[in-house]
């Protein structure tokens, strides 16, 4: 019996929408090299691979060119996994040892609520080729240990935002987050996120991005929960709630295909 994988839409309630993830339900141990190897396979912005370890499950992410530190779409995805497949009861918390630290999740009328570390940004000088990068000129740029935060104008300048992947390699980042408050009422920031230099140019939908944005858009607006909209083609929506130094995520998801690999 080889190992199974199972496609997860995450942070939407519809299939094909949202951010895909790969889900691989490991039976014993597999090394690096074999995970990076299926998330190539799998060409997913993150495939996510499960061992049982203690009172959770091990818990580690590759995109298909690298292994990352965090990743909330992926994370979201297992959680999805492991209570629709039988592995936890409907009332248990998912619990997640990863390279963030322990991570967990939860069902909450009818949505999962994850628990991240926040990764604020601080406000920096923006770097000499960031505007011709990015096809237009920040109102802010700020940057934390894996990414740039950029603000915008307005929702219609995210939307119509065509970066330059090969000039955005040049800069010292995992990627770009880029954001402006929303316009309308159904949530209230939009972003976009771009990460060529992990082999994703643009993620439809970004957890762990939000770890950065719900800081940032809480402190600005004055509340400690929000909605925020990824403006990708995909789209999706990513509630928000700031905890100190802890950011609750929170999204749906909806299992698209089942698969096996026997390598």
């Amino acid at each position: 019996m080889g190992q199974r994988i199972i496609q997860v839409d995450a942070f939407t309630d519809r299939p094909f929408a949202g951010n895909p993830a790969a889900v691989c339900l490991l039976t014993e141990p597999r090394d690096a090299g074999w995970m990076q190897l299926v998330a190539r396979e799998m060409n997913l912005s993150e495939t996510a691979f499960l061992l049982p370890e203690g009172d959770g499950y091990r818990l580690r992410w590759f995109t298909p060119t690298v292994e990352v530190d965090l990743c909330g779409h992926a994370t979201l995805a297992s959680a999805h996994v492991l209570w629709e497949e039988g592995l936890l009861r409907p009332e248990e918390t998912a619990r997640f040892y990863t390279r963030s630290g322990l991570l967990t999740a939860r069902r909450l009328d009818g949505w999962i609520e994850m628990d991240f570390p926040a990764t604020p940004a601080r406000p920096v000088p923006a770097p000499p080729g960031l505007s011709e990068a990015l096809g237009v000129t920040p109102l802010l740029v700020a940057k934390n240990q894996f990414d740039y935060l950029v603000e915008l104008e307005s929702e219609e300048a995210v939307h119509a935002l065509q970066p330059d992947f090969t000039r955005l390699l040049a800069f010292p980042a995992r990627g770009f987050i880029v954001t402006s408050r929303a316009e309308g009422k159904d949530y209230d920031f939009v972003s976009r996120f771009f990460g060529p230099a992990v082999g994703v140019n643009e993620d439809p939908v970004t957890g762990s991005a939000h770890c950065t944005l719900a800081p940032f858009w809480c402190n600005r607006l004055g509340r400690s929960a929000l909605t925020g909209y990824q403006a990708s083609a995909r789209g999706g929506l990513v509630r928000v709630r700031l905890t100190g130094e802890r950011v609750s995520l929170s999204g749906q998801a909806v299992t698209v295909m089942r698969a096996e690999c026997f390598f």
